[in-house]
């Protein structure tokens, strides 16, 4: 049949199960957004403040569906603003569809209104982008976006379309989407290899990233714990694959990662990585990290292995496909005497803050009182600084694609959007988003998308008038020159809340805590709860920079 271009692409988005659009329209989208229009009934458009907050939406629906999130932008400031969500997404390996306009074709170039290289711009944070200059390509090119987003490493497509290319019409066929690339699976040698240095151990580390969440290998990751008989430890982008009420659960690993899981690293035999990319963060000192033990990596981007730290035994493939094989390979192991020692050091070294007064609010009690509260279901979403670091070390976390955070980028104002694409995503969850007021004040506009469309979200803020890391990092090591970190603002969130049409709320000590937050929860529409700590908490444990991974600072 015969349509624009415009409408090719709404039915090349129902071709891929695409139900929810995030955006904000503008002058190159206008006939994209005019078949959206026509198209209303069968993909629902959620208008957000600005466009940052449309790819942090979509991309927050993604990670909580497991499906492609899309976002839509005009040509030049409207595209520019949907980077910082773009790289957001590549960082993390988040399957998103990124669709912009641009001036017609006979502009390109010409420096026009509007007009951006916006595929010049974001190749360096996408696994593609495409310009569409030609109508009969539209349809194939939009099919290959969803498929590349998707399939092996996940990862966020652009697609920029001039905007005569929406007007024009062509024929469209119906197709339906092609199988995803099927990721490499290693040679039966290299699993006896695995096997038998994983049969040898007798103080194995499993340590799980973000890449299982994608493998859909959660299942196979509690699995492989129990057959291998080690403790676990998991990435930020980890959390949630392995059942944190798990005795065997030590939390994270790293800069900000449990003292138990340091002590475990340090006294490991065999460290085993399943899809994460040792980032910095948790490496710390990449030339004293595991420096005493082999590690077998297993991934499905070989570009990961030896990257950031040289590995002994690597299998490339889907993290899924590859622990089911080993789980054929591995009998069952026993280390109790090992297990005993972590159960220890769990005991030894709790996490823990102690109020700074009698009767003052704490991050962990807050937290753990949310956890309860929720019964550790929640889908949480968090902005970057102390309160995402608190987020991972109380809140409980009981299965993968609950906690949606930035990871790779550490995007302040990344957590509202994220809520929001994550309540559409998951109509049926309760979603938090755990922010600071430093991060509140880069996307408080988004407050009135949710009031707009009325999505009830709670957004959980930990108020304490400052940029709380990066403040904590003057105290340690600039001598307590607190420059620009004391942002000393007359904001009063309650009030900004209820302007945008949010309820609100405030907890001002430790006895609000509970009711405060059974209220919230049981709102039918936003709110917002007003948190305010001390200036002064501190996220611990914490490594230094430069220090080991293996030697966390327990106090400041």
């Amino acid at each position: 049949m015969q349509l624009t271009g415009a409408q090719i692409i709404m039915e090349c988005l129902l071709e891929q199960g695409v139900d929810t659009v995030f955006g904000y329209p503008g002058g190159a989208v206008l006939n994209i957004y005019d078949a959206l229009y026509e198209y209303s009934d069968r993909i629902r458009h959620i208008r957000t403040a600005h466009e940052q907050g449309a790819a942090h939406a979509a991309d927050g629906y993604a990670r909580t569906s497991g499906k492609v999130g899309v976002c839509i932008a005009t040509s030049g400031p409207g595209a520019t603003n949907l980077v910082t969500g773009i790289a957001t997404a590549y960082m993390d390996s988040v399957p998103v569809v990124a669709i912009t306009g641009n001036v017609n074709v006979d502009l390109l170039g010409l420096d026009s209104f509007q007009e951006v290289d916006i595929t010049g711009i974001t190749m360096p944070v996408t696994k593609h982008n495409f310009l569409v200059k030609h109508i009969e390509d539209l349809a194939d090119v939009l099919r290959q976006a969803f498929w590349i987003a998707q399939s092996g490493r996940p990862g966020p497509v652009l697609v920029d379309i001039p905007k005569d290319v929406t007007a024009k019409v062509y024929e469209y066929h119906r197709e339906e989407p092609q199988p995803l690339l099927r990721p490499p699976f290693p040679p039966k040698a290299a699993f006896t290899k695995a096997a038998e240095m994983l049969a040898k151990s007798r103080r194995p580390f499993l340590y799980v990233g973000g890449g299982t969440v994608s493998a859909g290998a959660w299942q196979e990751v509690r699995a492989f714990a129990k057959r291998l008989d080690a403790p676990v430890a998991a990435s930020l982008m980890g959390q949630g694959v392995f059942d944190a009420h798990d005795p065997r659960f030590m939390g994270m690993l790293g800069m900000h990662g449990t003292k138990t899981s340091a002590e475990a690293l340090r006294h490991c035999d065999l460290f085993v990585a399943v899809g994460t990319r040792f980032s910095d963060r948790v490496l710390c000192n990449a030339g004293l990290f595991a420096q005493h033990c082999p590690i077998l990596q297993i991934d499905i981007d070989a570009a990961e292995f030896n990257k950031n730290i040289d590995v002994d035994v690597r299998l490339e493939g889907d993290a899924r496909a590859i622990l089911q094989e080993l789980l054929e390979e591995l009998p069952q192991q026993h280390h109790a005497e090992w297990l005993e020692e972590i159960h220890t050091w769990q005991k030894t070294y709790p996490l823990h803050q102690t109020p700074p007064a009698p009767g003052a609010v704490t991050p962990q009690k807050v937290l753990e009182t949310l956890d309860r509260l929720t019964n550790s279901e929640a889908v949480v979403t968090t902005e970057v600084g102390q309160h995402q670091m608190w987020t991972a070390q109380f809140y409980k976390f009981q299965r993968p694609r609950q906690l949606i955070t930035s990871g790779g980028l550490g995007t302040m104002g990344f957590g509202l959007g994220a809520a929001m694409g994550a309540k559409l995503a998951c109509p049926d969850a309760r979603v938090v988003n755990v922010a600071g007021d430093g991060s509140l004040h880069m996307n408080c506009n988004e407050l009135s998308t949710a009031a707009h469309y009325n999505v009830p979200v709670v957004e959980l803020l930990f108020n304490n008038t400052v940029l709380g890391m990066v403040r904590q990092w003057q105290t340690l090591f600039y001598d307590h020159r607190y420059s620009q970190t004391d942002l000393d603002h007359n904001t009063d969130f309650c009030k900004l809340a209820e302007a945008f049409g949010v309820r609100a709320l405030r907890i001002k000590s430790d006895d609000e805590i509970e009711p405060v937050l059974k209220e919230a929860l049981a709102s039918e529409g936003p709110v917002l709860v007003d948190c305010w700590i001390d200036r002064d908490l501190n996220v611990l444990p914490m490594v230094p920079a430069g220090a080991s991974a293996e030697e966390p600072l327990l106090e400041i």
